[in-house]
């Protein structure tokens, strides 16, 4: 239940490009960590690691100082686009991560769901890396997530969380499009 209530903070900090999302976010995957072996959900499990790396790799990256010759508007980074360049990359390591996530799990775990699991969890790799980079884009990446953890939640009768990566799915959508404005008026900013 509290990392429920620690999700939907998490989320809608996120969803206000808020800095706090990152400290909400450490105290969210520690409890995680436990939540998951608990239940079997080892490459869950295994990922909140990963993410309370990436946590403190997007705290600091979210504040960090303009380069030099470059204009600072705001205290923080502003949002831009995914590169073109990385999205071939991150495919290719997210497939990779997939199959040998995968594979582990068949092999070496009791999980019963090891496609899903595994996948949410790759693909989850990419999504906190472009928030981390706060690309507008890491919200269609965690829609996808979302959509597929709501369901797999489900299944495995964790309804609290399950029905948080519902709502989860409601704020993707609305991140992305508040997310995608807030964007403009960055670009708008910059030019005068």
């Amino acid at each position: 239940m509290l990392t429920t209530v620690l999700g939907l903070a998490y989320i809608l900090l996120e969803y206000r490009a808020s800095i706090w999302l990152w400290v909400v976010g450490f105290l969210m995957q520690s409890l995680g960590i436990v939540l998951y072996y608990q239940k079997g959900l080892y490459a869950d499990c295994g990922m909140e690691f990963y993410f309370l790396v990436m946590t403190i790799y997007g705290f600091f990256r979210w504040i960090r100082k303009p380069a030099s010759g470059e204009k600072k508007q705001s205290r923080y980074i502003d949002i831009t686009h995914f590169p073109f360049k990385y999205a071939v990359i991150w495919t290719l390591i997210t497939l990779l991560a997939w199959g040998c996530l995968y594979l582990f799990l068949v092999k070496c775990t009791d999980s019963r769901v090891p496609l899903a699991d595994s996948f949410t969890t790759a693909l989850s790799f990419v999504g906190i890396w472009a928030l981390a980079r706060k690309y507008l884009e890491q919200w269609l990446i965690w829609l996808v997530v979302d959509v597929v953890t709501c369901a797999l939640y489900f299944y495995k009768d964790i309804p609290f969380k399950a029905s948080l990566y519902g709502l989860y799915i409601v704020i993707a959508i609305a991140g992305y499009l508040k997310w995608k404005k807030q964007m403009k008026l960055q670009s708008s900013r910059r030019r005068y």
